[in-house]
């Protein structure tokens, strides 16, 4: 027996995708992957694409914009992290740059100042040089900076 996937005319291929980027912010790559899943054809994908943009589901700044934020915000990611992120979704320089400025500052370094404490009260090691060596490898994990890292690093530990 083989399973056959449901085919969609154009229109409700529309509405489906609408409904998709209503639910959050989508890049194209995510929308184009689920149209393809869709069995949709190329000129299809394109003409949908198209309409989507036009009308305002699709809008790769947004999208970056609030990834950026997101991330940030919920997740604790430092810039090196997000970057790489949305590179992976193929968000152009232009869009990464933008969306990097939705980070203030004063927040960043105050998202990094209370990721290094809790980290280091939460190790049990004496060693400082270990200590300071499980702080860093969190932290570049979540895509922090290494001068930042490093100059909290020897903030915290002597």
């Amino acid at each position: 027996m083989t399973l056959h996937k449901k085919s969609y005319s154009l229109t409700e291929a529309v509405v489906k995708i609408q409904q998709f980027c209503v639910y959050q912010d989508r890049c194209h790559k995510e929308v184009i992957e689920k149209l393809q899943n869709m069995n949709m054809i190329p000129d299809a994908i394109d003409m949908i694409i198209a309409e989507l943009i036009k009308d305002d589901f699709l809008n790769e700044e947004r999208f970056a914009k609030s990834f950026a934020r997101g991330k940030f915000r919920i997740k604790k990611w430092g810039k090196l992290r997000i970057v790489r992120e949305l590179k992976q979704r193929e968000i152009s320089k232009y869009n990464i740059d933008i969306a990097l400025q939705e980070i203030e500052d004063n927040a960043y370094l105050t998202t990094l100042d209370t990721l290094a404490k809790k980290r280091n009260d939460s190790i049990k090691e004496d060693n400082p040089y270990k200590r300071k060596k499980k702080i860093a490898d969190y932290l570049f994990y979540r895509g922090w900076e290494p001068h930042l890292v490093y100059e909290k690093i020897n903030e915290l530990v002597k």
